[in-house]
């Protein structure tokens, strides 16, 4: 199915990445035959996206605002399987990871990723990496508009960016067209959300300074409402400011959110406007043709408007228990009436959370070219999603995810884990992550039990870094090491659902690791005895407070 709605590379960019694989491919070379240092060759390797984990190399691929067309999924299926043990993890940036990457074929991984417009750069390093969106853009009912058209500009902007190519840290952006923030842009170093003023022009919140990591902050507003053609001057304001003012002499308050935390939102915004007044009017300033060129590009598909009642589905729905809490859990509206947005739960009962085999990927590349016009998005969740299905198919697309493993009906519930590799792949890992991921979604996997317990958030980390974003879980489980053992710290109430926002508090004293599923099976039966009707398990907890939470949780372990 031809890539027909969403953006595709000129001879510009494909020039630009198959002379990157060839200077990759004369570094690696140099390096294998002992003429560069690892020390020499590690800058090389992490603009490459290659890093040097616990047992081996993992290559870091880039999926530019979580979008993927059905061929390149099919191409990271055969890359997993020619050159890595067969299946890849999708992680929190909308990227994906291949955890047993050898040296030697890491060029030639990189020159099959160019043949389908695919990269790895500036998924490493201290510039600006792989922009996130909302996994459902281009689809949502809530949505004002496409996110992932502007993501594609600031991409064109940043690759390869001189000024910005050695940040004082690595820099994060994320963009929503919705109210309904499904982009976490609050806790990036510079989120972009798209609204709607008083006079009906469309424009940008910018929020600069969150994060989460070591020193977890929510953003802070710089600019309530930017126009859309002054995008990349302000943000190239923004960037100048942090490269002139942010630490480089200690790496852990190097980002930007310690710049606005220490000097004040109000300086940072003084110093930016400033530098955006003496540049907003130069050749940043976006052109309307421009825009125009670029939104072309991720123009809809051609959906016709369907039934929105189909007695297919109605029958299948008293006939299948699961399938019924299937289209609650896994299925949401789109702005197409008789279609829907699907997610594909990568978090079946006891499995890794975010991993997907080749055989799987190439299953959901088969699915998204019969019922989702050839196309697949990656959410920061985790998942995976088929953002144009027609409602009379929702039972084929079932029946289909189901024989792939995929069709697990947990999308937002207890077993929906996010968690980062931790400790069985991860050189910066304090404790484990996947296995008590496992634990708890197998101690969990009834799904009427999941669907009566409701939304509820799990997010893991593996240490301080917070890839695994537990700050932000309605429950956020750290691991941490004392004395050679590994123990798991627990916070609840933390949130990035519709915009709102909040960190998480830590409960009490760490816990054993064999005694986190309990730890967390506590927990859910306090909420389950204090809960009021409609209330999810944050909701709960923010209105009686973290007392009875802590008392039954160290009571039970």
């Amino acid at each position: 199915m031809p890539d027909t709605h969403f953006y595709r590379y000129d001879d510009y960019d494909r020039s630009l990445i198959a002379e990157r694989v060839e200077q990759f491919r004369d570094q690696v070379r140099r390096r294998l035959a002992g003429e560069l240092t690892e020390e020499q060759f590690k800058p090389l390797r992490l603009t490459n996206g290659l890093y040097l984990q616990l047992h081996a190399y993992m290559l870091r691929i880039a999926i530019p605002y979580g979008t993927l067309s059905s061929r390149q999924l099919r191409k990271l299926a055969d890359i997993a399987r020619r050159f890595d043990r067969g299946y890849g993890h999708f992680t929190t940036r909308q990227n994906l990871q291949l955890n047993w990457i050898k040296l030697e074929d890491a060029p030639d991984a990189l020159a099959a990723l160019a043949e389908v417009d695919m990269h790895a750069i500036q998924t490493s390093g201290n510039l600006i990496r792989n922009v996130t969106a909302d996994h459902f853009a281009g689809a949502a009912v809530d949505e004002i508009e496409d996110p992932r058209i502007w993501c594609e500009i600031i991409r064109q902007w940043s690759t390869f960016h001189p000024e910005f190519s050695f940040l004082p840290r690595k820099f994060k952006i994320a963009i929503t067209g919705s109210p309904n923030d499904r982009a976490a842009v609050r806790v990036h170093d510079v989120g972009l959300r798209l609204w709607r003023n008083d006079q009906d022009d469309v424009g940008f919140e910018v929020i600069v300074g969150g994060g989460l990591g070591r020193t977890p902050l929510i953003g802070k507003t710089l600019r309530e409402f930017l126009p859309k053609e002054e995008l990349l001057a302000y943000l190239e304001a923004t960037l100048r400011v942090y490269n002139r003012y942010g630490r480089r002499d200690n790496l852990y308050k190097s980002r930007i959110k310690i710049l606005v935390h220490e000097v004040g939102v109000e300086k940072v915004r003084e110093e930016v406007e400033a530098e955006f007044a003496a540049i907003k009017d130069g050749a940043l300033k976006l052109a309307p043709e421009t825009i125009e060129a670029i939104a072309r590009q991720f123009a809809p598909p051609p959906l016709r408007p369907k039934r929105t009642r189909v007695p297919e589905v109605e029958a299948l729905k008293l006939e299948d228990r699961d399938f019924a809490l299937w289209l609650i859990s896994n299925t949401a509206p789109h702005r197409v009436p008789g279609h829907a947005i699907v997610t594909a739960s990568l978090k079946p009962a006891g499995a890794p959370p975010g991993d997907a085999s080749a055989v799987q990927m190439e299953g959901i590349a088969d699915i998204a070219d019969r019922y989702s016009q050839g196309e697949i998005r990656v959410s920061h969740e985790q998942n995976l999603v088929l953002p144009h299905v027609a409602i009379e198919d929702l039972p084929a697309v079932y029946k289909a995810l189901r024989r792939l493993g995929f069709a697990e009906a947990n999308v937002g519930k207890i077993t929906d884990i996010i968690a980062c590799p931790g400790l069985d792949y991860c050189a910066l890992a304090n404790a484990r992550s996947i296995p008590v991921a496992q634990r708890i979604s197998l101690h969990f996997a009834e799904l009427a039990r999941q669907h009566d317990i409701g939304d509820l958030k799990i997010k893991i980390s593996g240490c301080i870094n917070a890839c695994g974003h537990h700050h932000v879980g309605h429950i956020g489980i750290l691991g941490v090491d004392k004395n050679g053992v590994e123990l798991y710290q627990i916070s609840l109430g933390g949130d990035v659902d519709f915009g709102k926002t909040t960190l998480g508090t830590i409960l009490g004293p760490a816990v054993a690791a064999d005694k986190v599923v309990e730890a967390v099976d506590a927990l859910v039966a306090t909420y389950l005895e204090t809960r009021r009707t409609g209330e999810r398990f944050v909701d709960t907890y923010r209105r009686i407070g973290a007392q009875p939470f802590k008392d039954r949780v160290y009571g039970a372990v």
